[in-house]
């Protein structure tokens, strides 16, 4: 019997996230010069993961799997920002340009992780 893998859809889940989370920083990049808009950034991917009942189960006496769960949807929050203009606007570039070169590294190492487990699946397989 074959124990399912879940490590893809972790994976894919944490890419959804990354995707959102672009998505959230670049609309705040466009609004940077609208007034009073407030910065916004989504629920950290640690949180959503606390959300997700992950169970642990026993397989095979010398195998331990999980039982895979959706995570909840993002929630937008208003983002902690470095400063307030006199328009009222809490984007601040800096800011937002280094969130979004933290999620082009996480992303990098999501697809690094991919591709070290894809090929290792596919080694095992060969010799099988």
């Amino acid at each position: 019997m074959t124990a399912p893998v879940y490590l893809f859809d972790l994976a894919s889940r944490q890419a959804q996230w990354l995707a959102a989370r672009q998505t959230t920083i670049s609309g705040n990049v466009a609004n940077a010069n609208t007034p009073s808009y407030r910065a916004r950034d989504i629920e950290p991917f640690a949180d959503i993961l606390d959300k997700t009942k992950l169970i642990m189960a026993s397989t095979n006496d010398s195998h331990i799997g999980f039982s895979p769960s959706k995570a909840e949807a993002n929630k937008v929050k208003k983002a902690d920002s470095w400063d307030t203009v006199y328009s009222k606007n809490s984007v601040s570039l800096e800011q937002e340009l280094l969130k979004s070169g933290e999620v082009n590294r996480q992303h990098s190492l999501n697809t690094s992780i991919v591709k070290s487990f894809h090929r290792m699946l596919m080694s095992s397989v060969r010799t099988a």
